[in-house]
């Protein structure tokens, strides 16, 4: 099989997620849905992509975009032939994940390409990837202290920044953390020994007192967006953000549904912790 550029492209993108849809390549380009789908056949009989099984019994009932991760010749292509801050580590046995885990990677995935596409429509806006900001490796992680000797390890979801011009005309950076809950985890627990979505508010929170963004990643501000399963589960998280003493305004949150109904998700309405109080991302 002779690789084109297209193909390389197309597997640049894949090695920025863990999977990708085939209607997010066709998102991406360059190049026509058609001509994107028929493409990805043969990169995957060729070892260059992988579909997870898992899939097989959910898709049955429609017509679902078939999702895909790198297979080991993809892998080996991005080692080979793009430098470290265009490649990952790879997903090798991406073809055996389990549902859940691929239904939260494309949910990531959702709003990474949503958010990258929507930056080429905009003159005045530049999206910053991950591997931009953290030095080519894609993955941001750390540990800050919560207190009365207890600490809490932070991976969020996803990493961006978004380079806009203010009223005045000049330039900002703004940097997200993403957060995709599925609802698979316990908005509050008694203690805060164990895992919650309140306990990572809380690190959030303590990751903005204690100056870490700054001293640590060079940002002078970040956010934290959660995007949610219902409305319902929205309600709820924010419910558990007024609980914080400190570090409400650094976190938004959206349901799904809206984000995806929204003809442009840069200007999607965010909820805050504040009654009747939203954001854009550009706001």
């Amino acid at each position: 099989m002779r690789l084109t550029e297209r193909d390389r492209n197309l597997l640049r993108h894949l090695g920025k997620h863990k999977f990708l849809r085939s209607d997010h390549f066709a998102s991406l380009g360059p190049g026509s849905r058609q001509q994107i789908v028929r493409r990805l056949q043969p990169l995957y009989h060729h070892g260059y992509l992988q579909r997870p099984r898992c899939q097989i019994d959910y898709y049955q009932a429609g017509s679902r975009p078939i999702a895909y991760g790198l297979g080991h010749k993809g892998v080996a292509l991005l080692k080979r032939e793009f430098p470290p801050e265009q490649r990952v580590t790879g997903q090798h046995g991406a073809s055996r994940v389990q549902r859940l885990f691929l239904e939260h990677a494309l949910m990531v995935s959702d709003f990474l390409v949503s958010i990258e596409v929507a930056c080429r429509r905009q003159r005045d806006v530049r999206f910053i990837t991950a591997e931009d900001i953290n030095k080519g490796t894609g993955l941001l992680r750390w540990e800050v202290s919560l207190g009365q000797g207890l600490s809490c390890g932070l991976i969020p979801d996803a990493v961006f920044g978004l380079e806009s011009t203010d009223k005045a005309g000049k330039r900002q950076t703004s940097f997200f953390l993403l957060e995709a809950d599925r609802g698979t985890m316990p908005v509050t627990r008694a203690g805060l020994e164990r895992s919650s979505f309140y306990r990572k508010m809380l690190g959030y929170a303590a990751t903005w007192e204690q100056d870490i963004h700054r001293t640590q990643f060079g940002w002078n501000r970040f956010r934290v967006l959660t995007v949610t399963t219902s409305t319902e589960r929205m309600k709820n998280l924010i419910q558990a953000c007024r609980r914080l003493k400190k570090g409400q305004g650094l976190f938004l949150f959206i349901d799904s549904a809206s984000l995806r109904s929204h003809p442009d998700v840069l200007a999607a309405e965010w909820h805050s912790c504040r009654p009747g109080v939203t954001s854009s991302l550009l706001s």
